[in-house]
């Protein structure tokens, strides 16, 4: 592991310890060069799961699209970066436990805007926009007087 601060690629790991979610290690390490102490992730990579985009194509799954989407939606709201990798870990999780190989790409999504419903209506209405592709200002009154009515709490 290349030291983020001298770019030495000897470092040496002074303590480890399973993250929070229990899918990831967290590892404190030590440039033997410059003495500079850093953290990394170490994760397992599924590489087998492709998501089935709308238009037919197919590509490999990639949670960091799934966290850069929940981050823009909850920009400038009160949702701390914890919670959001808390989603992603949930969604990870369970699309690996209920598909072998192929995601559609809709699920994917629906997944996002239930979480989000949840937790922040603002967050939720940004990702829902942009993912139900909203054409005009009607689509998106629909969607907010459907949040308002009390089932949809």
């Amino acid at each position: 592991m290349n030291c983020p601060k001298c770019r030495e690629k000897d470092s040496r790991v002074i303590d480890s310890r399973i993250a929070r979610d229990g899918l990831s290690i967290r590892r404190r390490r030590e440039c033997q060069k410059c003495g500079h102490r850093f953290t990394t992730v170490e994760e397992i990579v599924r590489e087998d799961l492709s998501v089935r985009k709308r238009d037919g194509r197919l590509e490999v799954f990639d949670r960091r699209k799934v966290t850069a989407g929940l981050r823009r939606a909850c920009e400038k709201r009160p949702v701390p970066p914890e919670q959001i990798e808390m989603i992603v870990n949930e969604i990870v999780i369970e699309l690996e436990s209920s598909y072998d190989q192929e995601v559609p790409s809709k699920k994917i999504g629906e997944m996002i805007m239930d979480r989000l419903k949840g937790i922040d209506q603002i967050a939720y209405v940004r990702f829902a926009s942009v993912y139900r592709d909203f054409r005009d200002i009607a689509d998106m009154e629909n969607m907010i007087r459907d949040l308002k009515k009390p089932s949809s709490k």
